[in-house]
Order: C-alpha cells, then sequence, then structure tokens
C-alpha cells in the first residue's frame, strides 16, 4: 500500500484503511472485518470523500459475502440487504455511497448468481472493479483540466480531494497534481478548511510529499489573496452535482465561491460521473449531514469554547450553479447551461 492508498482489500478477507483522523502526525493503518465496521469508519470520518466512500461500502458489501455462514443464496441475499441499510446510512449527502450500493445490489440480484460461491466472486469483483474504475477516472479528470490551467498558475483549493479522498490519485487535488506532474508552474492555496481541517492536514500532507508548491491559509483570508496576490482559479470537488449545476461540497465552498465570483476568478468543480445525480432537481434536495458539536468546540482535545454553548455544524454547503464556471468529469468539460450540458453527458 503506497502513502495515499486510502482502501485496500487483503486477500484473507480484511478491508484495510488509511485512518485519516490521525494524520499528518501519524500513519496509521485499520483492519476491517464487517460491514458494520466499515459503515462506522465512514461515520466517523477513518475514511471520507465521496469516491474513496463509494468503494469503502462496495467493499464492507463484500466483506459480508467472504465471512459469511449463510449456506443458501436467498439468505446471503438477505444478510446483503441488512449490510447494504447499515452502509447507506453511514453518511447521508455523498451520492458516490448509494451509487455504490445500487450498483452493488444490481450485481447480487442477477439470476445467473444461482449459488452462494458465485455470489462471493461476483460481489468481491464488482468491488474491485469499482475502485479500479475510479482511479483511472480521476486521472482522466486531471488530463481533461489540462487546459483550463495556465502554465504559470496560483490555484485555491478548499477542502482534500486528494488520493486520500478517493481511492489513489484525487479529483480537484488530482487536477493540481496533474498540472505538476505535466511541468505547469502551479502553487496552491490550500484552505485549512474548518472544523476538521482536512486542507491543513490532508491536502498539505499530500502536496509535500508530491513536491507541489503551496501555501496554507484559514477559511477567510481567500478574498485577501485573490484580491492582493492575484488568483487565476479555484478547483474544489463535490459530494454532489444536482441537474441544475448546484453543487454539495464542504462547508465554506459557497463562501469561496461567492468571493471567486466577486473578484472575476473562475471556479471549477472537478467531478466524477458517479457524483452527479439527474434524479435531484436542484441543491435544495439535497440532505446536509449535521455533524457532532465537539467538532465545534473542540480542537483534537483541547477544548475552545465556553461550556454549554449552542453549535450548528453542517458538514455541507451548496453552491449554486450560477457561481460555476465549469464542471470537470472524466467523460470532458461542461459549462453553463448546466441542464442542457450535464443532460447531455449523462445521456
Amino acid at each position: 500500500m503506497n502513502a495515499f492508498r486510502s482502501i485496500e482489500w487483503l486477500d484473507a478477507g480484511i478491508v484495510r484503511m488509511l485512518d485519516q483522523r490521525k494524520l499528518p502526525h501519524e500513519t496509521i493503518y485499520n483492519d476491517y472485518v464487517s460491514h458494520t465496521e466499515v459503515a462506522q469508519a465512514i461515520k466517523d470520518m477513518v475514511i471520507r470523500g465521496a469516491p474513496a466512500i463509494g468503494a469503502a461500502a462496495a467493499y464492507g458489501i463484500a466483506l459480508t459475502t467472504h465471512h459469511t455462514g449463510c449456506e443458501t443464496r436467498d439468505a446471503l441475499i438477505s444478510e446483503l440487504d441488512t449490510a447494504m441499510e447499515i452502509l447507506g446510512a453511514s453518511r447521508p449527502t455523498a451520492v458516490n455511497l448509494f451509487w455504490a450500493i445500487d450498483r452493488m445490489k444490481k450485481r447480487i440480484t442477477d439470476p445467473s448468481l444461482d449459488s452462494v460461491s458465485a455470489l462471493k466472486e461476483a460481489v468481491l469483483t464488482e468491488a474491485h472493479s469499482i475502485a479500479k474504475e475510479d482511479v483511472e477516472i480521476n486521472k482522466s479528470i486531471g488530463r481533461n483540466a489540462l487546459s483550463l490551467i495556465p502554465d504559470k498558475a496560483t490555484i485555491i483549493h478548499h477542502c482534500n480531494t486528494g488520493s486520500l479522498a478517493t481511492v489513489d490519485y484525487g479529483t480537484a487535488l488530482g487536477v493540481i497534481r496533474t498540472a505538476h506532474e505535466q511541468g505547469k508552474n502551479v502553487f496552491a492555496l490550500l484552505d485549512e478548511t474548518r472544523p476538521r481541517l482536512q486542507g491543513g492536514r490532508l491536502s498539505a500532507y499530500e502536496l509535500k510529499e508530491q513536491g507541489v508548491p503551496f501555501k496554507v491559509i484559514v477559511d477567510g483570508a481567500s478574498g485577501h489573496f485573490m484580491r492582493t496576490l492575484g488568483v487565476d482559479l479555484c478547483v474544489v470537488g463535490t459530494d454532489r452535482v444536482a441537474a441544475n449545476g448546484d453543487v454539495a461540497n464542504k462547508i465554506g465552498t459557497y463562501n469561496l465561491a461567492v468571493v471567486a465570483h466577486e473578484n472575476n476568478v473562475p471556479f471549477y468543480v472537478a467531478a466524477p460521473t458517479t457524483t452527479i445525480d439527474m434524479a435531484t432537481k436542484h441543491g435544495d434536495e439535497i440532505e446536509i449531514e449535521e455533524r457532532p458539536p465537539s467538532e465545534i468546540t473542540h480542537v483534537r482535545e483541547c477544548q475552545i469554547t465556553p461550556d454549554g454553548i449552542e453549535v450548528g455544524n453542517p458538514a455541507f454547503d451548496v453552491t449554486p450553479a450560477k457561481y460555476i464556471t465549469a464542471i470537470i468529469t472524466e467523460k470532458g468539460v461542461v459549462y453553463p447551461p448546466f441542464e442542457e450540458s450535464l443532460a447531455k453527458l449523462m445521456r
């Protein structure tokens, strides 16, 4: 497992995840042998990032078949239904989670899989396919973004969308990585991304290892740097894209998009087509996860607020399509009007 492989299947029927709560100071891998453990790991953000969550769900389902005691196909399918329900409840916003579960469900219900052994083999093969495809999709997103990035560019990035948020390579951070690997002179400004500091902890960890020049800034400093330093573009990831082009992403993305618009800075969203949800008409239909108050009141183990205060901690916000310059996918770059371009892309 390389330093940025967020999740991996071991032949002994173990799913190994890099515990992202411990980075950057500790590199710890956790082993899981059941779907309930995987669901808890997703909920606790041991693994996070929409593509990585999708792969984790697929492997969680594969763990069920690997360790099952069921002797009949019908009994195993019933056990898998329970596993998929538990995994589906782990985090509500990332559409990749439900996409992966739906894809696994379609494979499981194939009538040609008429034995326990056939189900076991097919489920693991499908989970491997989801993970492998994610890496290739991310690399294609990076290639498709190259024409949007000047040879010398200052880029603002929010949250973490690199190899740690995917199976490997990354979406929006992968765009920056690809440009760097292709010889472009890129400099990244990384929002620290409160409250869990995915930018300051994880994106900085990745870019430091990859040799990409960067500077960590507080979330509220983006406007200052756009106005005084000059920024060529913003690029972020997303957990869900609605049919009209609204995107749900880590809290603070909406603020960044509005400031970019005010400063005439292009604002790009890197999105695998698996995050495009044509059944969701607009962003107001997207369920926003509310995280525990302790993420606001504490930094690690240190409490920074008075006792007994009220806390609002949405994990995501919705950026309206009007602030988005383009959406970069593995199938190409789409531009407004997104109702038309996304529908055409998904056809």
